[in-house]
């Protein structure tokens, strides 16, 4: 029934953006027609959902097997990470600085997967 997961992030330089997913982080994509870029494949991902009293809202995050080491690497390629990783019940997270503003959450996950 489910075949994948399509995310789009949304930026007031879009450009930048693709350009930061190909040549940064090495995704790969497609030109889906007018230069609309598609990227993938993508690693595998999960999909968790979590109680909210602010009302509906929706995180991405990069997953990784070593922050440390993944934050280290990314810096070498001009990435700017927000902050220090900071110890979750479920992991370890950070986020990186996207160009023309927002960001993209990283993390090290501590808990059991469903990715085999």
């Amino acid at each position: 029934m489910i075949t994948g997961l399509h995310a789009i992030l949304f930026s007031p330089d879009a450009d930048r953006v693709r350009q930061f997913l190909g040549e940064v982080l090495d995704f790969d994509s497609v030109d889906a027609g007018g230069g609309w870029r598609i990227f993938g494949p993508l690693p595998p991902a999960e999909l968790a959902v979590h109680p909210s009293d602010d009302g509906p809202r929706h995180e991405l995050y990069l997953m990784c097997d070593d922050i440390d080491l993944t934050i280290e690497q990314l810096a070498t390629r001009g990435v700017e990470v927000t902050g220090p990783p900071s110890d979750e019940r479920w992991g370890r997270a950070t986020a990186i600085k996207l160009p023309g503003g927002g960001e993209l959450g990283l993390y090290e996950p501590r808990h059991p997967s469903p990715i085999t």
